[in-house]
Parts: C-alpha cells; sequence; structure tokens
C-alpha cells in the first residue's frame, strides 16, 4: 500500500496488484476510524466517510481523475506512481 494525497484529515492510499476483490480502479480512503473504498468515478464501493468528506474526495477524484487512473495503472503492475496533490483552499 502507497500514499497517494493527504489533505482535510484524510489519507488516501492505493495498494498494489489490487485487482483480486473489485477490478474497478479505486483508492483506500482513511479519516479518523472512518474507512472507506471509493472509485476513482466517485462510487463509493465499501465503507463509509461523513458526508462533508465523501463529497470532498469525490471532487478531488473528479478534478484528478487523468492522475489518479495513471497512478492505478500502475500500482496493479506493482509499480510506484507519484502523489497527487491535495485540494488547493
Amino acid at each position: 500500500m502507497a500514499e497517494l494525497c493527504r489533505f482535510a484529515g484524510m489519507i488516501i492510499y492505493m495498494m498494489f496488484f489490487d485487482t483480486k476483490q473489485r477490478n474497478k480502479p479505486h483508492v483506500h480512503v482513511y479519516y479518523g476510524d472512518y474507512k472507506a473504498v471509493i472509485g476513482i468515478d466517485g462510487e463509493l464501493l465499501a465503507g463509509s466517510l461523513p458526508p462533508k468528506q465523501l463529497k470532498m474526495i469525490t471532487g478531488w477524484l473528479a478534478f484528478n481523475e487523468e492522475e489518479a487512473y495513471k497512478a492505478w495503472n500502475l500500482a496493479v503492475r506493482g509499480e510506484h506512481f507519484e502523489k497527487i496533490a491535495p485540494l488547493k483552499k
């Protein structure tokens, strides 16, 4: 597992070779006691986040969609990827 980004108390990870349980490109998000798996397209696949954080992460994914897919394609092959910048105020 490698960190993709960190902002607003959320840590976004991608796991290497992560296609066994879900084939859909996704990220793992940790926020306090919350854990969620969110598709790069914004779909909540597992877990939960407070509504405000879910809206923030889906907006961040939409804004960084191209970079997120690039990172996903590297991660599923076990290759390292560049971190993506957090949201700007």
